[in-house]
C-alpha cells in the first residue's frame, strides 16, 4: 500500500541537510558525488516501490528491465545515430510495452497464489532477459559516447560533472509527477485506493487488474526513462542493471512500504554515505558493506521503536 509522508520523516530531512553540510565541508567531491549517485538510485527504486506499494509484488526482474532499456538506448544510437536524451521518448514507450506484454503474460496470473510464486515467477523473468540479451549482444561490453555526458565545470576550486545533476532533475520531477498523477487525476485516485484496499475499490466499481497493468506498465516506462538519461555515463553489458534490484529494494526497504517521497531521501542518503566511505582512502571496495550496513542499522532501529 501506499503511505504519506510521515512527520518523522521532517525531522530525517533536516538532519540530512545538517549532515549533508558537514560532508560538504569536509569533501566536498563526496557530497556532490553522493548527490547525483543517490538520486540515480532514487531514480530507479520510484518503480520498483510503486509496483511493491500497488501490486504488492517484488520485482526481481527490475534490474534485468533496466538493462534492456540500456541496449534498446545503445542500438538506437548505434544503428541510427539517435542521441540518448532524444532517445528517452521511443526507450521510455518501448519499456512500457514491454512491461505491460510481460505483466498481461506472467504476473497477471500469479498475484493471487502467494508471494512466493511472485518471486519465483519474477525471477525467472530476470534469468529469460538476462540470457535472451547474453544470446543476443554476447557478454563482450559495449558504451555510448557523448561529448555533452562529460563535461565538468569548477566552482570554488571543485572540479565536477554537469551531466549526472541530470538525475537528481529526474527524480524530482518523477517524484513530483506520481505524486500529482496520484492525488490530482482520476486514474491516479484510483490506483490510491487500489493500493490502500483493492478488495474495497472493487466493491466501488474500480477496474482493479487494469490499474495493475497500468502501474506495471508506467513503471517500466520509468524505467526506461532512465536507463535512457544514464547510458553514456555506464557500460553496458548483460548484467548492468542486476546491482540495481538489491539497491532499489534497499531503497524501498529503508523508506518504508509505499513511501515515494522517502525513496528520494533514502536515495541521497544512501549515495552520499557510499561517496564518503569512496573518499576514503582503501575504502572504495566498502562501498557496498557501508550501503546495506546503513539499511540494516536503519530497519534494526525503526524495528525497535515500533516495539516500544
Amino acid at each position: 500500500m501506499l503511505a504519506a509522508l510521515p512527520k518523522k520523516q521532517y525531522l530525517y530531512s533536516a538532519a540530512l541537510i545538517i549532515a549533508a553540510v558537514v560532508i560538504g565541508l569536509w569533501e566536498p567531491h563526496a557530497l556532490i558525488y553522493g548527490v547525483q549517485r543517490g538520486s540515480l538510485y532514487a531514480v530507479i527504486a520510484l518503480p520498483l516501490a510503486l509496483i511493491l506499494g500497488i501490486l504488492g509484488v517484488l520485482n526481481l526482474a527490475h534490474g534485468e528491465f533496466l538493462t534492456v532499456g540500456l541496449y534498446t538506448s545503445y542500438v538506437l544510437f548505434n544503428r541510427f545515430g539517435t542521441d540518448p536524451l532524444k532517445a528517452t521518448i521511443p526507450v521510455t514507450l518501448f519499456l512500457a510495452v514491454v512491461g505491460v506484454a510481460i505483466y498481461l503474460l506472467t504476473i497477471k496470473h500469479v498475484l493471487k497464489a502467494g508471494h512466493l510464486s511472485q518471486l519465483l515467477i519474477t525471477f525467472g523473468i530476470s534469468l529469460v532477459l538476462s540470457e535472451l540479451v547474453k544470446s543476443i549482444y554476447t557478454t563482450q561490453p559495449r558504451a555510448v559516447f557523448t561529448t555533452y555526458s562529460h563535461r565538468s565545470t569548477t566552482l570554488a576550486g571543485i572540479r565536477f560533472g554537469i551531466y549526472e545533476f541530470l538525475y537528481l532533475l529526474i527524480a524530482v520531477t518523477v517524484l513530483v509527477g506520481l505524486q500529482l498523477f496520484l492525488k490530482k487525476t482520476r486514474l491516479g485516485q484510483a490506483t490510491f485506493a487500489v493500493g490502500q484496499n483493492p478488495t474495497g475499490a472493487s466493491i466501488v466499481g474500480i477496474n482493479v487488474g487494469f490499474v495493475y497493468m497500468f502501474v506495471f506498465g508506467l513503471s517500466m516506462a520509468i524505467v526506461g526513462l532512465a536507463s535512457a538519461v544514464m547510458v553514456p555515463r555506464v557500460a553496458i553489458f548483460p548484467g548492468a542493471g542486476t546491482p540495481f534490484t538489491m539497491k532499489s529494494f534497499a531503497l524501498s526497504a529503508m523508506a518504508g512500504l509505499g513511501n515515494l517521497n522517502g525513496i528520494l531521501l533514502a536515495g541521497l542518503t544512501l549515495g552520499i554515505f557510499e561517496a564518503v566511505v569512496n573518499a576514503i582512502p582503501g575504502g572504495s571496495g566498502w562501498s557496498d558493506v557501508v550501503f546495506f550496513g546503513v539499511l540494516i542499522l536503519v530497519i534494526l532501529t525503526r524495528s525497535f521503536r515500533e516495539a516500544k
